[in-house]
C-alpha cells in the first residue's frame, strides 16, 4: 500500500490532500485541509508553510509527497513566492526522507478530471467523485487532493508495465 500526500502550494493558502491507494489500485481518502499563512515577513510565512506540511507529515505518515511544479505566472513576484512556499514543502517532506514526486498542472489535471485545462469547479466535482466523498473539499484541498490523485495513476500505471518489453529478448524496462 502507498499514502500519498499531495500538495498545492500558495504563498497565502497551502492545500493539502492524504490518500492510501489499496493494493488493487483503489484509492480511499484520508484526509485534507489548508494551512493558511498570516501576515509577517517572508521567512516567517515559509516556516509556516514548513512546519504545517512538517506536522501534516508526522500525523499521517505518508510514503510519498506529490506536489506541483512551478508554472511562470503572468506576475514574476507571484510565481517567485510560490517557487519559494513549494520550496518549504518540499523541504518538509526531504527532511522526514518522504519520496518527493512533481507533477505539471496539466498531468494533474488530466489525472482527476480527464482534461489538462479543466476549472477549479470541474477539480473540486471529479475529487469528490473519485474519492466518494460527501461535500466539495474547498479549491486548495482539492487541487492537494487532485495531485495525490495523479500520483497514485502513474504508480499505479508503472507498476503494471511489463517487465520486459515484448518481443525483445533481454531488453529490460527498469522503473
Amino acid at each position: 500500500m502507498m499514502r500519498v500526500l499531495g500538495i498545492d502550494p500558495g504563498s497565502r493558502i497551502t492545500g493539502f490532500g492524504v490518500v492510501q491507494v489499496l493494493r488493487n489500485g483503489r484509492m480511499e481518502y484520508i484526509a485534507s485541509g489548508c494551512v493558511r499563512v498570516t501576515k509577517g515577513n517572508l521567512a516567517d510565512k515559509l516556516k509556516i508553510v514548513y512546519d504545517g506540511v512538517h506536522e501534516i507529515i508526522r500525523t499521517y505518515q505518508p510514503t510519498v509527497l506529490a506536489i506541483e511544479k512551478v508554472f511562470m505566472a503572468r506576475n514574476a513576484d507571484s510565481a517567485l513566492k510560490l517557487g519559494q512556499a513549494r520550496g518549504a514543502a518540499i523541504l518538509a517532506g526531504a527532511n522526514q526522507a518522504v519520496e518527493i514526486a512533481e507533477y505539471t498542472a496539466l498531468q494533474i489535471k488530466r489525472a482527476a478530471v480527464g482534461q489538462g485545462h479543466a476549472g477549479k469547479q470541474q477539480v473540486q466535482h471529479m475529487v469528490k467523485a473519485l474519492l466518494r466523498l460527501d461535500a466539495l473539499p474547498p479549491a486548495d484541498a482539492a487541487d492537494a487532493l487532485a495531485c495525490a490523485i495523479c500520483h497514485a495513476h502513474h504508480a499505479v500505471g508503472y507498476r503494471s508495465l511489463p517487465r520486459r518489453i515484448p518481443g525483445r529478448r533481454g531488453m529490460r524496462i527498469s522503473l
